[in-house]
């Protein structure tokens, strides 16, 4: 009973954590258009993976001054300010400590905010609202809480603002192209030897290209190809080289959210074929691992994140299966030692002469020590001495028997 006891109360807990932003929005068509934007900048997967967290939903009016004048990219990070952190519901707002609080948001673990740009001010305002704004100094509370949508208790909360909360700066960030300097973010978050390899084989291109219709990049930090496990590159050819390479990339926008919800193995750059080349992404807490099959890495951190484009570090180079081949298995243990047998004594050749027999001994006491008993007892005594295959003697004996002449 404990076991089943065990069982229902981690079902329990699991059922009672889990959630889905699209599936709760579903309900209420008014946030139509802001929950189609938390599914195409990839938010909705992100917030699937947090157990605690509100988010501050835009009716579809609302929405209209982000979506009808800025790229996906400037969308993702206005809505990722509407992700907050922490539980809070109608109760809980009304109820702030010295009537005003700072929340940390999505946008703050994107890697684009710089200072406090990534939180968010919540103020308890007199005549019972609640007003919203940046926590940059001096930034307005132009957004006030309108009502409760929905709340899972400690785990989700959804709650109508009336307005965009804008962070200075947040409306002209400029979206990844083809011409974002890859190598130049590289090189400034530590991945200088990667960013170098990158030029040299011409796979920068290749990413640069990319870009365009969605691109997420693992690069391994300079202390990576430093390890005492990374193999010589210098035995690889080039062609292996470009494909070690493309290997740490992924011909998609995907976010750390995203990647925490992956169950499937996930195809790279150098997917191609029969050469599978992929990856499988495993999560505990809120760290992401990637498994090669020969080897894992963990992601460190997030140098950029801005739909359609993402760049992680990672702590080891990503070495793929098919040129590292798969993770040795254990040493198999040491046999069990048993006594050597020894081998059986060959039969004669069918065109061989016939053996010679040599004449049976004289009788020395009694009638009873004829040859056959002195041979049975010879052979019972090698027999208890462990030394003689008694399979291969009889065999040996037939043969002699039947190739000798009748006497």
């Amino acid at each position: 009973m404990t076991a089943l006891h065990f069982f229902l109360f981690t079902l329990f807990t699991v059922s009672v954590h889990a959630h889905n932003i699209t599936e709760i929005l579903n309900q209420f068509p008014e946030y139509s258009v802001f929950n189609s934007y938390l599914s195409q900048t990839k938010l909705a997967d992100e917030i699937n993976s947090r157990e605690t967290i509100t988010v501050l939903a835009l009716p579809n009016g609302a929405m209209s001054a982000v979506v009808d004048k800025h790229p996906l990219s400037v969308i993702k990070n206005v809505l990722s300010l509407h992700v907050l952190l922490d539980y809070f519901d109608g109760t809980k707002l009304h109820k702030i400590s010295d009537g005003t609080t700072t929340s940390t948001t999505l946008y703050q673990t994107t890697g684009n905010a710089h200072g406090n740009v990534g939180s968010v001010n919540i103020t308890d305002l007199k005549g019972g609202k609640v007003g919203f704004g940046s926590a940059i100094p001096n930034s307005p509370l132009a957004s006030t809480y309108t009502k409760s949508v929905k709340q899972i208790q400690y785990n989700i909360s959804v709650l109508e603002v009336s307005a965009p909360i804008i962070a200075p700066g947040i409306l002209t960030a400029p979206a990844p192209s083809g011409d974002f300097n890859i190598t130049g973010a590289l090189e400034k978050a530590g991945c200088k030897t990667f960013a170098s390899l990158l030029v040299k084989s011409g796979v920068l291109k290749t990413y640069q290209t990319a870009i365009e219709k969605g691109l997420t990049i693992f690069a391994p930090n300079d202390e990576a190809f430093k390890g005492a496990k990374v193999p010589d590159l210098s035995q690889l050819s080039s062609a292996d080289v470009v494909s070690l390479l493309q290997y740490h990339a992924i011909p998609s926008y995907t976010p750390i959210g995203t990647l925490k919800t992956k169950k499937d193995p996930i195809s790279t750059l150098a997917t191609n074929g029969a050469s599978k080349y992929d990856l499988k992404a495993s999560t505990e807490g809120d760290q992401v691992t990637l498994d090669t099959g020969v080897d894992s890495s963990r992601i460190a951190s997030t140098v950029i994140d801005s739909t359609p484009f993402c760049i992680f570090t990672v702590d080891s180079v990503l070495l793929p299966e098919e040129l590292y081949g798969k993770s040795p298995s254990p040493a198999p243990g040491p046999a069990p030692e048993t006594s050597p047998t020894p081998a059986p004594a060959p039969a004669p050749e069918a065109n061989s002469p016939t053996p010679m027999m040599s004449p049976p001994a004289p009788p020395t006491s009694s009638p009873a020590d004829s040859p056959t008993a002195d041979s049975e007892n010879s052979t019972a005594k090698k027999k208890n001495a462990g030394n003689v295959n008694t399979p291969a003697l009889l065999k040996a004996l037939l043969t002699v028997s039947v190739s000798m002449p009748n006497m």
